[in-house]
């Protein structure tokens, strides 16, 4: 029995799959569905889980190289929402690209999380090390 760290068993046999340069979308909870990404559906009500707390408690289990999100997350959400946001990021790299070039990096992901998050194009992708 696991007793510390991830305890979901879909979200570590989703993780086990996860290989080198690998990508897993960390999704909010208005992201489309997308049927051909396995999904691991972590919602329960508004801004729980957000994708911060995901994030933060993924780190102890899985290596991130890189981390994609929309440039549009910077100007739909105020500064400190942002900074929330983002803090489970810290010392990760971060690209930033368009909303439509970041969708188009969804189809070729290992699997999406869905969380319950509220924030403004606060979907990422992070890519395995």
């Amino acid at each position: 029995m696991l007793r510390s760290g991830l305890l979901n068993p879909a979200v570590l046999h989703l993780l086990a799959r996860v290989r080198h340069t690998n990508t897993l979308v960390i999704a909010d909870r208005g992201f489309p569905f997308w049927p051909a990404i396995e999904t691991v559906d972590l919602s329960l009500v508004d801004d729980v889980p957000t994708v911060a707390q995901i994030v933060a408690a993924l780190r102890t289990n899985f290596v991130i190289g890189r981390v994609f999100a929309a440039e549009e997350l910077r100007a739909a959400n105020t500064a400190d929402k942002l900074s929330r946001h983002l803090a489970a990021l810290d010392g990760l790299p971060l690209v930033f690209e368009p909303h439509v070039a970041f969708k188009l990096r969804v189809p070729h992901a290992i699997g999406l999380i869905r969380t319950g998050d509220t924030t403004q194009y606060g979907n990422l992708i992070l890519e395995s090390a």
